[in-house]
């Protein structure tokens, strides 16, 4: 399998150099030559397989230049960290779907991707005898995971951006108390969008980002995709055998377009996904995309659902490219476009191949509220305030005409204050943050501007080659 940017100046990158590129040096992003076909009897094959030897099959389908022996050996030690025996299981609550990605050691999805590219960064640097700085921004939770993802890993030093008090103090907690002197926290003051253009413009300097040997764990990088796509395939594999239907809804939070790209990929593979909701809060710039073709940017607001407070998602230039054709000179002048207007507009034959994928629904504060309440009155069960979003949109969406799984984000722990607003009491403390708010912390506050950020990362690290 080969790897291609869509803005078309790189092509023909074996999967290894696409994990350590991570942004293509063109500044498109990095996709797969072609998407594995897979027929209806291949995916009910894998149906009944444990997580890690699901992952296997998916992730070996695009990983072919790594040994399967070293492959699995990756994922099962990835896999090993999570407390559920099934790692992303599959709870039934009053008629939805719960696939419960929390389970990880920061309580986040973020957590399923980022600990097999953790190990995978581990071994490739010790394949090459290399050493590489990570550099990204999070609007919560990809901090978080990343770090734990490679806190004390030779040869690695990580650097992570975060919008300066907006995130959930949970969040904050469990980047900065991470004291391993290869984590730097630097707390942005500016927004996450200010951090992603940052981090964006940084590996922009093709000489800075070589000298430096930079790497990526935003979903810039393919990988953190890849492993997502897995958790789609196993999740219908249960809800189909728990059901007998073949086509489900999907209901997935997002804000970056990353984690439900991740189910249109496994849509593109074959996985019968009868449509992918796309559910947003009040920072509904991809709603708006979905519902009337109004992809432009407005002011980022502050919500219960943080992980999610983004107006420029940057995983949709890679949706752009199959919305486009393959069109990659197309892409390249919409996002240079995009860059200095702020909008994109579509024509009616595109938002016609949008909706045939996508449904969308903006949820706001009180509905968030309102279902976080209202579902633990029913069933017992308590949403984090991302994942309500996802069961209010998917359970408006979905009509009943097929099951509905609804993708759970975070463990509601993380956002105690929201769930004390619904229900009146905060969520139970799982063992991994007990005692978090007595840790020592570390984190430097900082300007959001990227030649700033630059000269901080320069002074802290270790030159790569």
């Amino acid at each position: 399998m080969r790897y291609m940017s869509t803005r078309g100046q790189v092509r023909g990158i074996p999967f290894k150099d696409a994990v350590m590129m991570g942004l293509a040096d063109d500044g498109g992003l990095l996709l797969p030559e072609s998407i594995p076909a897979l027929s209806p009897g291949d995916i009910e094959a894998l149906e009944k397989l444990a997580y890690p030897e699901l992952a296997f099959q998916i992730i070996s389908l695009f990983a072919s230049d790594i040994p399967s022996a070293d492959l699995k050996g990756l994922i099962e030690r990835s896999y090993s960290t999570f407390t559920h025996p099934e790692v992303t299981p599959v709870s039934h609550q009053d008629g939805v779907y719960i696939l419960e990605l929390f389970h990880g050691p920061t309580l986040a999805f973020k957590d399923v991707a980022l600990q097999f590219l953790g190990n995978l960064f581990e071994y490739l640097l010790n394949e090459r005898g290399e050493k590489m700085n990570i550099v990204g921004a999070t609007s919560g939770d990809t901090g978080s995971a990343a770090i734990y993802g490679v806190r004390g890993k030779e040869n690695i030093n990580i650097f992570i951006l975060h919008p300066h008090q907006r995130v959930s103090p949970v969040q904050e907690m469990q980047m900065t108390t991470v004291l391993d002197p290869n984590v730097h926290n630097l707390a942005i003051q500016g927004s996450f969008d200010d951090g992603q253009r940052i981090v964006k413009e940084i590996f922009g300097d093709l000489e800075f980002k070589s000298r430096l040997s930079l790497g990526a764990v935003n979903s810039i990088n393919w990988a953190r995709v890849l492993a997502q796509i897995v958790y789609y395939f196993y999740a219908w594999g249960r809800v189909r055998r728990q059901t007998g239907c073949n086509s489900l809804y999907f209901s997935v939070p997002t804000g970056n377009f990353g984690d439900i790209f991740a189910g249109y990929i496994a849509k593109r593979m074959g996985l019968p996904i009868r449509r992918l909701v796309l559910a947003t809060n009040e920072n509904n710039i991809l709603s708006r995309f979905v519902r009337n073709g109004d992809y432009s940017t407005g002011n980022v607001v502050e919500t219960l659902s943080p992980s999610m407070d983004i107006q420029v998602a940057s995983n949709f230039e890679r949706y752009l490219f199959y919305l486009y054709g393959g069109n990659s000179e197309r892409v390249a002048a919409a996002m240079e476009s995009f860059s200095r207007d702020g909008r994109l507009s579509f024509s009616k034959e595109e938002m016609a191949e949008v909706g045939n994928d996508f449904l969308s629904q903006t949820v706001d504060r009180d509905q968030t509220i309102d279902t976080i309440r209202s579902f633990h009155a029913l069933t017992g069960y308590i949403l984090d305030p991302h994942t309500a979003v996802g069961i209010k949109a998917g359970r408006d969406l979905s009509g009943g005409e097929a099951p509905v799984v609804c993708l759970a984000t975070a463990h509601p722990a993380k956002f105690g204050e929201a769930v004390r607003s619904a229900i009146g009491r905060e969520p139970e403390i799982p063992p991994s943050l007990a005692g978090i708010e007595a840790l020592e912390r570390r984190c430097e506050i900082i300007d959001a501007d990227t030649e700033a950020v630059k000269k901080y990362v320069e002074r802290k690290t270790v030159i790569g080659h």
